[in-house]
């Protein structure tokens, strides 16, 4: 039996889709086809009787104006967003441009625009071949005025935003949102609603691989579930979405051999790493955006310090965990868990599934080294890097010490650096009475 489809499945399919230039126009295309062929019913109805008459040749004159500027406007806006493209990939980082090709905004707009054009030529076609009577054109003119009507309403909207699309801003929103979206994910599903690997006391004998390489998109829990419960058995994933996978790394382990082609295919493997199930993702492309602001060739550094703020409040979302986010595998906590039975998790979602929890320092080490490592010949950006992290140790202080720890090291590491790249005495003591500011 086939586990159903999850809902952090079918977001990533939905995600996945968005990636996709060509959905949307498609579907617009299809229910404009749909829209002209239905405005016939009403000529099946006795709505001639009570509407006036509308001449074909008036429809037929606003069709032909919108089939000859649809194309047009829909020529110019798809060569506006490819620049933007190219735009976002040189002034920020190419990572981001899954998320200016998947803007709602710009989408909406191409497909309206080419829906339109389709209408336009198949009702034209259609009229002139004196397709409907007098009820159909009437209805047919009044969706031809609601179409001139969504047209223009959309471009004013599409001009507005492609004014900002592919903007250093625009994009670092953009990735924020996104990783915001993947952390309120996870901390509402902590370790994908698997068990964590910290309650499980046996890891298994017998790996599983795959002869996919790439990085792991999504992890379908559910259908490792659903095997689990049919093989009496259970199954301890050791690699989370955004990990690379080769064929020589476990994607997870069974207690004894089995073939278990239904594991191997749960995971979603591909070239690229997702935002969507990826939280450590949207942190590396933040840092990458600072990392390139930070270059001799740009010298932004107020992008980077944007970035660091952006950095700062997806990092303080995690004081909402539910996940201990291991930052050693040896902590006590671990050790205390390790001890517990297989019947002690049964609370969890997919009690016979483990998921190891992310590491509290690698989410640290994506968002800040590379920063830091750029920016330690800038003033500006260290003493940022150090209040950014002094109010993560702040907020996290009376809840998390894994946190805490993490945030100091990177301090740590970070004040090292710029002492060493700074040359004015006087940026040294600012720094490093930021630094030691308990």
């Amino acid at each position: 039996m086939e586990a159903p489809i999850t809902v952090d499945r079918l977001r990533f399919l939905i995600y996945s889709f968005k990636e996709k230039l060509w959905v949307k126009p498609l579907g617009f295309c299809l229910l404009s086809i749909m829209v002209v062929f239905v405005a016939k019913i009403a000529d099946s109805t006795s709505l001639a009787e009570h509407i006036p008459e509308i001449k074909p040749e008036s429809v037929e004159t606003l069709l032909s104006i919108m089939a000859s500027s649809m194309m047009v406007i829909a020529t110019f806006s798809a060569g506006t967003m490819v620049n933007a493209y190219a735009s976002a990939s040189q002034s920020s980082t190419p990572r981001s441009l899954s998320l200016i090709i998947s803007d709602d905004v710009s989408q909406n707009a191409l497909s309206v625009f080419i829906g339109a054009f389709i209408y336009s030529a198949v009702a034209l076609t259609a009229i002139s071949h004196t397709f409907y009577e007098k009820a159909g054109i009437f209805i047919l003119f009044g969706l031809t005025c609601l179409t001139f009507a969504v047209v223009i309403l959309t471009f004013i909207r599409w001009v507005d935003s492609v004014a900002r699309l592919g903007r250093v801003e625009s994009t670092l929103l953009k990735v924020e949102k996104a990783t915001e979206r993947a952390i309120k994910n996870r901390v509402s599903t902590p370790c994908l609603g698997a068990v964590p690997h910290s309650n499980v006391k046996e890891q298994g004998t017998y790996a599983i691989y795959s002869q996919e390489v790439g990085y792991v998109q999504m992890i379908d829990i559910a259908k490792l579930q659903n095997w689990a419960e049919s093989n009496n058995s259970f199954v301890n994933v050791v690699i989370l979405p955004g990990e690379f996978v080769t064929p020589e790394r476990p994607l997870a382990y069974l207690k004894s051999k089995t073939e278990a082609p239904e594991i191997v295919s749960a995971f979603s493997i591909s070239e690229a790493r997702s935002f969507e199930a990826d939280p450590r993702f949207g942190l590396i492309v933040l840092a990458e955006i600072a990392s390139r602001a930070l270059s001799p060739s740009v010298n932004d550094h107020g992008t980077a310090i944007n970035a660091l703020g952006s950095i700062t409040r997806l990092i303080l979302l995690w004081r909402d965990k539910s996940e201990l986010v291991d930052g050693t595998d040896d902590s006590p906590e671990k050790k205390h868990h390790s001890q517990r039975t297989h019947e002690e998790d049964s609370n969890y979602k997919y009690d016979r599934v483990s998921v190891p929890a992310l590491n509290v320092n690698d989410l640290f080490d994506d968002a800040y080294t590379s920063i830091a490592r750029d920016g330690a010949a800038n003033i500006e950006v260290a003493l940022r890097i150090q209040k950014s992290l002094n109010s993560i140790k702040a907020c996290f202080k009376a809840c998390d010490d894994t946190f805490v720890e993490a945030a100091s090291l990177l301090a740590k590491q970070s004040y090292e650096r710029s002492m060493l790249a700074l040359d004015y005495e006087e940026d040294k003591k600012r720094l490093n009475k930021v630094f030691n500011k308990e």
